[in-house]
């Protein structure tokens, strides 16, 4: 098994105007946790906000869960490392949005109002009338999940830590705690709304830093003289890495993008899917702002290296922390610090929401359609919400542990777990809700076959066994056999499963 995280500590960053700073984000955090535990009475409220948000609370609230502590934390980091190869990752946002609604939204809208679908395996399972598909489709996602939780509590620890001189560790269980509590409290509906709050926060501690990064070089023309003249390829057409990798991540990150759970989850709690009319260019508005950073920050602190003002990074992970030292004045770095707090919980608390919901409903309607259960009178809301709230609490416990293991870097889970998403949900879900001859059995072998390629290939990579050519990710390999799988299997079937959502169907379930 893969190995995850930590090494040491980030150096410390700030003072009283930076605590402060993170301590008023908090309590903001606990008054709208608090309001959201008086407006959740259902597991419909718990999971998806009750079916009731609007085009601009559903982009900003996707923008915030979209850019995790692999953007705030790992993105910087991965191009100070990468150059202008980390771009490719972020390309695709252009069109994924537009694609994503294009492709997800109606038909999932279409599900939860009339099959009562709260979850996106769910969603799979009522495509192909199939709880083997929900069973593994669930599967797939816990165990991405668990690592992209561990990616992000990491992130929160280097955060907290720096700020506040707790210690990793204690970063970690101190930001797993906050989290956990407002994700407890109110589920997915206090995530919303805080990820609102929350997009805000991001929003502009994304313009600060980006300013800032752009005026300690001479602008972008200066900073990337001074890159350039130490490294010709940094910010060349493929940046340091070559093409292989660049158009590898831009494969994985695009196409992949139709199956992050956290996102396709958010087209499940629309009021009206008319709305998604203006969704995609809200959403991107929002990344647009929230990404200057991505690149600034990486640049401008390639060019302090190199001009001497710092010293070389010991991981690129550190770009972020030793940018707000040197480059930003110090109360400036607490909203910078609340806006990588603020992308961290709100990407925490998606994941937490969906991990609990595939632990509490989609692998019991797996388990007791196939028999392996014998089949109970639905459990009324007070019970869903305790296993709810119970599954929420493990999960979040889990991934913090994981986050103490030694070896990995953010960016590196990021990557891993994305991809993971992509190749076990690419086909299943964008596919086959798009396409009537697709099949239980092609939907099945394609979760299993980006689920066994990902974790084996990654597992064989990181134990240095045997490795792919320089620049092709597993991940990419993995997406390309489960579409392979999902067609070929599909076509070999030779007839549709169920065919895709009609609205006249009806929920059975008790959730609708």
């Amino acid at each position: 098994m893969i190995a995850f995280l930590q090494s040491a500590a980030i150096p410390r960053v700030g003072g009283a105007a930076t605590a402060a700073a993170m301590l008023a984000y908090f309590a903001v955090l606990a008054v709208i946790a608090a309001w959201a535990l008086r407006r959740t009475r259902s597991s419909a409220d718990f999971f998806v906000a009750g079916r009731s948000l609007r085009t601009l609370v559903l982009g900003v609230s996707a923008m915030a869960a979209t850019l995790s502590g692999f953007t705030f934390v790992g993105g910087p980091g991965l191009f100070y490392g990468a150059g202008a190869t980390a771009l490719f990752i972020v390309l695709p946002a252009a069109i994924t949005n537009t694609m994503g609604a294009w492709v997800l939204a109606k038909p999932l809208h279409d599900l939860a109002r009339t099959r009562g679908v709260i979850t996106i395996p769910g969603a799979i399972g009522a495509r192909y009338d199939s709880p083997a598909a929900q069973g593994w489709a669930a599967v797939s996602i816990l165990v991405a999940l668990v690592g992209y939780l561990a990616t992000n509590f990491l992130a929160l620890g280097y955060v907290l830590d720096a700020v506040f001189g707790v210690g990793l560790s204690a970063g970690i269980w101190i930001g797993m705690g906050v989290t956990l509590a407002y994700t407890v409290a109110g589920g997915i509906l206090a995530g919303v709304y805080a990820d609102v709050f929350q997009g805000a926060v991001m929003a502009v501690a994304s313009a600060a830093a980006c300013w800032f990064a752009l005026e300690s070089g001479g602008g972008l023309s200066g900073l990337s003289q001074t890159s350039m003249a130490s490294d010709a390829d940094f910010l060349g057409p493929w940046g340091s890495r070559g093409p292989m990798l660049a158009l590898s991540w831009f494969f994985v990150f695009g196409v992949g993008s139709l199956a992050q759970p956290h996102i396709s989850h958010k087209y499940l709690m629309a009021r009206d899917w008319r709305q998604f009319k203006w969704y995609p260019l809200v959403m991107t508005v929002a990344m647009t702002v929230a990404l200057l950073l991505y690149l600034t920050v990486g640049i401008a602190v390639k060019a302090m290296v190199i001009r001497g003002e710092i010293p070389p990074l010991a991981r690129n992970d550190d770009a972020m922390p030793a940018f707000l030292m040197h480059g930003v004045p110090v109360a400036l770095a607490g909203i910078v610090f609340a806006g990588v707090a603020a992308a961290i919980m709100s990407t925490v608390n998606s994941f937490l929401s969906i991990g609990a919901a595939a632990i509490t409903h989609d692998l019991p309607a797996a388990f007791r359609t196939a028999g392996r259960i014998p089949a109970t009178a639905p459990a009324d809301e007070a019970s869903r919400l305790a296993r709810g709230r119970w599954a929420t609490l493990a999960l979040a416990i889990g991934g913090a542990l994981l986050a103490h293991a030694p070896g990995a870097q953010v960016a590196f889970l990021g990557v891993f777990g994305y991809g993971l998403f992509a190749s076990t949900l690419v086909p299943a879900l964008a596919l086959g809700l798009n396409w009537s001859g697709a099949s239980e059995r092609g939907a099945i072998v394609s979760i299993a076959t980006g689920l066994g390629v990902t974790l084996v290939g990654e597992s064989l990579s990181y134990a240095d066994v045997y490795r792919l050519p320089a620049g092709v990710p597993w991940s990419g390999v993995a997406l390309v056999a489960a579409i392979a799988m999902f067609v070929g299997v599909s076509w070999f079937d030779r007839r549709p499963s169920s065919a895709p959502v009609k609205r006249e169907q009806v929920s059975t379930d008790g959730l609708g």
